[in-house]
């Protein structure tokens, strides 16, 4: 299966006027083609006095320039906020309080669910303000993405559009370069995405549109990972109680 990006946009385009109807919307901005690819599709479809990026480093960031980058390049309206101080509070209370050592599930995900956090309450005190998810479908697929941190939002315009293909629709919006094919990277433990994965996003995009089949080791591990991923993209059981 191929994608016309050319045809999708103006129908994505649309889509995000429609689900957004009257509200602004607020953006993690991260420096990363997807967040940048979002921003540019909300300005395009919103104009951008609605669209409000936040940028939130913990501490240093070492490569938060892409993201001054991409809100200079918009012209839309930015707030930074630094949520060092509060994972390091947060933290600090926890190894206080449980008797167990610190692992890269807590490392990893808790500074992404503070940045949610951040979003939702920024987006409160603006009013009538929706928070834009900005997974995309192979990231999905495999579950990386923290629940109830990037894994959430009140819409997701990019979860349907595999990793290359929103590289494309970077460099048909008219992103800079650096910013849509910026190697993708949690940025907090030194590696790449596709080191983390064992298999590069062309194999697992290939794979998810049927175009070419990856060795079965490849196809086996990606398997496994959507498998044991699969709750952050189903809704939560609910007792059915009377049913």
């Amino acid at each position: 299966m191929n994608v016309d990006l050319h045809q999708e946009l103006p129908k994505l385009i649309k889509w995000i006027q429609d689900i957004v109807g009257s509200a602004s919307v607020i953006i993690g901005v991260s420096g990363g083609k997807d967040s940048s690819v979002v921003a540019a599709l909300l300005v395009k479809a919103l104009g951008k006095e609605r669209v409000i990026g936040v940028l939130m480093p913990q501490n240093e960031q070492s490569d938060i320039d892409k993201s001054y980058l991409l809100v200079n390049h918009l012209g839309i309206k930015h707030y930074v906020i630094n949520i060092g101080p509060a994972y390091e509070a947060l933290t600090k209370e926890v190894e206080a309080k449980v008797d167990l050592p610190f692992n890269l599930a807590y490392t990893s995900n808790t500074p992404a669910r503070i940045r949610m956090m951040t979003l939702y309450g920024v987006g409160a005190m603006i009013g009538n303000c929706r928070v834009v998810n900005t997974c995309n479908l192979s990231e999905d697929y495999v579950g990386y993405s923290t629940k109830f941190g990037d894994a959430a939002g009140d819409f997701s315009p990019l979860s349907k559009f595999t990793a290359g293909e929103v590289v494309e629709l970077g460099d048909i919006l008219g992103l800079p370069y650096e910013l849509s094919h910026k190697v993708p990277s949690d940025g907090m433990c030194g590696q790449t995405d596709e080191d983390r994965f064992g298999f590069t996003y062309k194999m697992l995009d290939d794979y998810l549109r049927g175009r070419a089949m990856p060795p079965q080791e490849i196809v086996e591990k990606i398997e496994k990972m959507h498998k044991a991923n699969l709750h952050k993209l189903l809704p939560m059981p609910v007792y059915p109680l009377g049913e």
